[in-house]
């Protein structure tokens, strides 16, 4: 049985896959387990790892290194990936003060970093450590560890030190979000199902639901004009689906050669007000709906661009316009949906609902490709082009006043730069810069594991004589205070200045902290996915700002240390 010995202690290759392997699984499971509805998720590898190599599991360093910044350069990718088609629209949508209140929670967690940096004279790697384990943020600590990498190379044990900071911090640091949403709630005597009831019935008043309505055409004003041009000239904001001429029983889509005529049903969506300014246009209301009838010549497709010619091109140089017979009314793109814009260059990838006559949302599916299985298939010649791109990148070597040596975005900054620019372009250098939603959350999910389970078994043997016997307890309470401080003060803040909603104050601290298991306990207490929305705006900037700010620490505290 020495070979089985072996194979968990004799330092060999398939020695360091049993050993990153047992840190996954063990993880993974210990991090699915629900306490009070929590989850420490792929973070739970971290903790296993730990106990491995305190329990005398041990891996060759050269191939810890290796393993844990491939894994980095994976994970800070992919969600660059993911993040960046969003990331410039969830600004734009979903409005400046969400956003920039999430810029203040990350601010205040630096600040807080600073005070206890200098006031408590914590090592550097432990401090910049526990900021990113306070705010739940790995990509974070990876982007310090490969900052000490670059600014620190002679500290052996920086990016180690960094891990135990992150470790003893972490469980606070989802735990912390959680009590101040309590603490909120409490303190301000909110009730939420109330809160959410008035800001329905509210938004009810503000943004009245889309009625139907049919309507016979009779003003002898429009006879014979076409729809289009009607449309132009006495623009309204409604969307016509239907119509159906006086003498036939067809209905169908309206299209470029749709003239309107006497007795001609028109079916139009819209609010109640715009409705009632086209009943005085065109005539008055039917009982029809037109719904219900014969309707074969029209119908309602989800269309996927998987053709590389039709990346980059805009809706309107491919034809898919009323014009030519196809409404493209919703475009949904990196899980977000959104209004059509005429001049928006179509991504690889994306979704659009289309209404029209068969033919020709047949002839639109063609010009977009409409293949699923195209969707799923990887391009892995990009995807190795766009790492290289971000390694290159993150390489380049820029000076900082004040320090003698150039620093570097290193493994964690240039990747990550890298896939949010390719993701944006998407059709780029004659390549699609596209990873399929399954895809990228493997590598992701891979990525970060590997991460993890290097940094624990690297730090694992110092970590729990350091808790036990050292100044562990007293991180602890210093990563408390990096977590609370700037999420009460943010919390309360929003509530007294700007009048948010509780469930928009849940989703802010969870979305700021990148926080999927504080989100996950305010849906489940509110009943509502309200915190979901505000979580997805503000999460792309929030995991930015966090990398960024964890290297530029980095920086400063070195400057600040001397």
């Amino acid at each position: 049985m020495t070979w089985l010995v072996d194979l968990f202690t004799g330092g060999s290759i398939a020695q360091s896959l049993v050993a990153l392997s047992l840190s996954v699984v063990l993880g993974l499971g210990f991090g699915h387990i629900s306490l009070w509805g929590v989850r420490l998720g792929v973070g739970g590898v971290l903790f296993s790892s730990l106990t491995l190599a305190w329990a005398g599991i041990h891996v060759d360093g050269k191939i810890l290194e290796f393993a844990r910044e491939f894994g980095l350069v994976l994970f800070v990718f992919t969600v660059g990936m993911q993040v960046g088609p969003g990331f410039a629209d969830s600004l734009r949508r979903r409005g400046l003060f969400l956003n920039l209140s999430a810029l203040v929670v990350a601010l205040l967690g630096v600040v807080v970093t600073v005070i206890l940096f200098v006031s408590m004279d914590l090592p550097l790697p432990v401090a910049v450590g526990l900021l990113s384990g306070a705010v739940t943020n790995t990509p974070s600590l990876a982007a310090a560890s490969q900052a000490f990498e670059e600014l620190m190379p002679s500290v052996a044990d920086a990016a180690s030190s960094a891990g135990m900071g992150y470790a003893v911090a972490y469980p606070f640091g989802i735990l912390g979000v959680i009590l101040t949403m309590l603490l909120i709630r409490v303190s301000f005597r909110i009730n939420p199902q109330q809160e959410l009831q008035t800001l329905k019935q509210l938004d009810a008043i503000q943004h009245p639901p889309l009625e139907k309505r049919t309507f016979i055409v009779r003003n002898v004003n429009i006879f014979k004009m076409a729809l289009l041009d009607f449309l132009k000239q006495y623009p309204v904001r409604i969307a016509i689906s239907r119509v159906r001429e006086a003498d036939s029983a067809v209905v169908r889509a309206p299209g470029p050669g749709t003239i309107l005529k006497e007795g001609m049903l028109v079916r139009a969506v819209g609010q109640e007000s715009e409705l009632e300014k086209l009943r005085i246009l065109l005539g008055p209301t039917s009982e029809e709906s037109l719904d219900n009838a014969s309707a074969d010549q029209l119908e309602i497709r989800r269309i996927r661009i998987s053709e590389r010619r039709a990346a980059g091109k805009t809706a309107t140089s491919l034809g898919l316009t009323p014009e030519h017979g196809v409404t493209v009314t919703r475009i949904v793109r990196a899980g977000v949906e959104f209004s059509p814009d005429p001049g928006l260059p179509l991504h690889y990838g994306d979704t659009l609902t289309c209404a029209g006559s068969a033919g020709d949302l047949d002839r639109a599916a063609a010009l977009a490709g409409n293949s699923i299985k195209a969707l799923d298939h990887p391009h892995i010649v990009s995807l190795f082009i766009g790492l290289l791109c971000g390694v290159v990148l993150g390489s380049i070597p820029l000076p900082m006043p004040g320090i003698t040596s150039s620093i570097k975005l290193g493994l964690a900054g240039g990747p990550l730069l890298a896939a949010i620019f390719l993701s944006r372009v998407n059709n780029f250098a004659g390549m699609i810069w596209y990873l399929p939603t399954g895809a990228n959350l493997v590598l992701r999910e891979i990525g970060i594991a590997l991460f993890l389970a290097c940094v624990g078994l690297n730090s694992g043997v110092k970590f729990f004589d350091t808790l036990i016997n050292g100044s562990g307890l007293l991180w602890m309470g210093a990563g408390a205070c990096i977590t609370f401080i700037p999420l009460i003060i943010v919390a309360v803040g929003v509530r007294l200045l700007l009048r948010y909603d509780f469930a928009s104050i849940c989703g802010l601290l969870a979305g700021s902290m990148t926080d999927p298991p504080a989100l996950a306990f305010s849906v489940t207490m509110l009943g509502s996915d309200k915190p979901s929305s505000i979580y997805a705006s503000v999460y792309p900037l929030s995991m930015m700002l966090r990398i960024v700010f964890a290297q530029v620490l980095v920086i400063a505290l070195l400057f600040l240390g001397g």
